[in-house]
């Protein structure tokens, strides 16, 4: 490595901060005010180089239109912003925070199908910057003169901003409602249409921080999720809501990311260490570290409590005959599915899909609902569970039986790593924490190529003959059975009442003796070994596993069936899991933008049933047996 190398890279790491953080700055922004994870404003950031792209093929590729594209790009999104504010997210600030991320999570669907009929699959890439085509040498080494341009854009934006916030009246207003929203509506400010106003800017940094990307990387479906990962990283290592700690936390872990590419293969005491494979975890070792250390950021502060504080949740409720029986004639119709194979040839195959999903959305509920723990990471335990029986099974040459087994054990011993750690915080810190861990994971399995076949995966791992056919089927209907069961028994246990009491209230949990942490632990270990087993039963239903299964949109799956199916009802995941798969499968047939659909039904949920599906259901029942 040498100094010119090494300098070069840091400059790369600069342009590539800047970028970071302009992103960033939006999201941490919306938050700190609307307190909503706006898991759109990666659609966000890829709509605004889509838009880039577009003005400028209008527009010509003149100075003028190439930056009256980029400008005009973020002004678009910056409109979005407000319209979705107004028509969707208005509407459901006072819904709990997690179906505000689920009313997100459908929006990406929605754009994601947007840009596809818009653009159509293939990259876009857009023309280089006029008269900045050329590069700078430095050291004998050259940088494109257009990264020099987005290294000075990062401080510029930081300090408009910062005059913004800490010059205007309504950014006095905003950093007001970032200490203490309750506060600052009694003194008479609507937050209504500051809220707008926030959306909207943050909207328009995402969709700037997008269109300066039109030279450097090409439009393409795919950046809404990747993007979004690292705004989060960024957010929540420099605090939530704090400027400043954005900028910071993006030159620092764009600077890591630069210094392990420069550093290149490095070899010692005989073993090689190829620090550039680094990168596509690094930022996620970073963000562990400090939120173990400094739970709210580097610069960010401790979340204020709100005035009124939130009434416990109600207690559940021993289902009645009438539901026991549904729920028994609901197993009675899978256990007999491949009874009716001769008519209905395809239903063992969704069913078993849909059992699978069900001891997913189970695992995480146990976790959410009974618990009050977010993960965003939950696909770790489900993709361990997986390759811990496909491993065991393909690499050991053990049977089945003991193969399986490896799965609830594997997601065990790393659900209690990790939760040692992830039980320390809460909220949005927690759930970030779990991302952590799962992407750290997920690096791990991806580039271990000896082991676990890399990007490949590991195929060929199918049921043995005693257990092949139906016999398969029945045993996972079995298992997924025995899980929901065992679930809802461990509920209304004394565990499961010191669970709740901890979620509603760990203070009262800890003056009344509880052991606040080892409760949390117990429920954070329960839900990554049953998600183990959904992974364990995955993989021999599928054949095969690969690093997809442990990508933060698996994590992502889980969480829509826990809300779609209602987070405060034990049958929520079970509802959600079903529904969730039933609608994926009809809607891939109906149409290729069947995300787009699936979006808006989500969407239609999230607005008129805020509860959820079982939720909803549940109170109907009450509003029936009332009259």
């Amino acid at each position: 490595m040498s100094l010119s190398s090494l300098l070069v890279q840091a400059i790369n790491g600069l342009a590539e901060a800047s970028s970071l953080f302009l992103v960033a700055v939006g999201l941490s922004l919306i938050f700190g005010v609307s307190r909503i994870v706006n898991f759109a404003h990666g659609s966000l950031y890829m709509l605004g180089l889509y838009c880039a792209w577009a003005l400028v093929q209008a527009l010509g590729e003149s100075v003028l239109g190439f930056w009256g594209g980029i400008l005009g790009a973020a002004v678009l999104i910056g409109v979005l912003g407000a319209v979705l504010e107004i028509s969707v997210l208005r509407r459901i600030y006072r819904a709990p925070e997690m179906f505000q991320l689920l009313a997100t999570f459908a929006l990406v669907l929605l754009f994601d199908d947007i840009a596809l009929w818009m653009w159509g699959p293939e990259d876009l890439l857009g023309p280089l910057a006029p008269s900045l085509d050329g590069a700078v040498s430095v050291l004998g080494s050259y940088i494109p003169s257009y990264d020099l341009l987005l290294i000075s854009v990062g401080p510029l934006v930081w300090l408009l901003l910062w005059l913004l916030l800490n010059r205007s009246h309504w950014g006095r207003q905003v950093r007001a409602a970032t200490q203490d929203r309750e506060m600052l509506g009694a003194l008479g400010v609507n937050p209504a249409w500051l809220f707008t106003s926030v959306f909207a800017l943050g909207a328009f940094l995402a969709g700037l921080a997008g269109a300066l990307q039109l030279p450097r990387q090409p439009a393409n479906l795919g950046l809404d999720l990747a993007v979004i990962g690292d705004a989060f990283v960024v957010v929540v290592v420099g605090g939530m809501g704090s400027i400043s700690g954005a900028a910071l936390a993006a030159i620092i872990i764009a600077q890591l990311k630069a210094f392990c590419i420069a550093l290149g293969t490095v070899e010692l005491l005989g073993v090689s260490f190829a620090f550039p494979k680094l990168t596509l975890v690094v930022e996620f070792l970073f963000m562990a570290v400090v939120l173990v250390f400094r739970p709210w950021g580097l610069l960010g502060k401790p979340l204020s409590l709100p005035r009124v504080a939130a009434g416990a949740e109600a207690p559940l409720i021993r289902a009645g005959s009438g539901a026991r029986g549904l729920g028994w004639a609901l197993a009675a119709i899978v256990l007999l599915l491949p009874v009716l194979e001769p008519w209905l040839p395809y239903a063992t195959v969704l069913a078993q899909d849909m059992l699978i999903a069900v001891i997913f959305a189970v695992s995480l509920h146990f976790m959410m609902g009974l618990g009050g723990m977010v993960s965003f990471g939950h696909a770790a335990y489900f993709g361990l569970g997986a390759y811990g029986v496909a491993l065991a099974f393909k690499h050991l040459g053990w049977g089945m039986g003991a193969s399986l087994l490896m799965a609830p054990l594997l997601a065990g011993l790393a659900a209690l790593l990790f939760g040692w750690f992830c039980v320390r915080l809460a909220g949005v810190y927690l759930a970030m924490l779990t991302l952590a861990f799962a992407q750290i994971v997920w690096s791990i399995v991806y580039q271990w190529d000896a082991v676990t076949g890399g990007s490949n995966g590991l195929i060929g791992v199918w049921p043995e003959a005693w257990l092949s056919g139906d016999a398969w089927y029945w045993f996972v209907a079995l298992i997924s059975i025995a899980v929901v069961w065992a679930v809802r028994r461990v509920a209304f246990s004394r565990f499961g009442l010191a669970l709740r009491a901890v979620r509603d209230s760990v203070q009262r949990a800890d003056a009344l003796g509880m052991n606040v942490r080892r409760v949390q632990l117990m429920g954070f270990c329960i839900a990554g070994v049953l998600a183990g087993v959904a992974g364990g039963l995955f993989v021999f239903s599928k054949g095969g596993v690969s690093p997809e299964t442990l990508t933060v949109g698996t994590s992502v799956d889980a969480l829509v069936m826990v809300l779609l199916g209602g987070i405060q009802q034990l049958a929520g995941p079970v509802v959600g899991g079903i529904a969730f798969t039933a609608m994926r499968d009809v809607f891939v047939g109906i149409t290729q933008y069947w995300g787009a659909l699936f979006g808006a039904v989500i969407l239609f949920i999230v607005l008129v049933f805020p509860q959820g599906i079982a939720g909803q259901a549940a109170r109907w029942n009450e509003v029936w047996r009332a009259r």
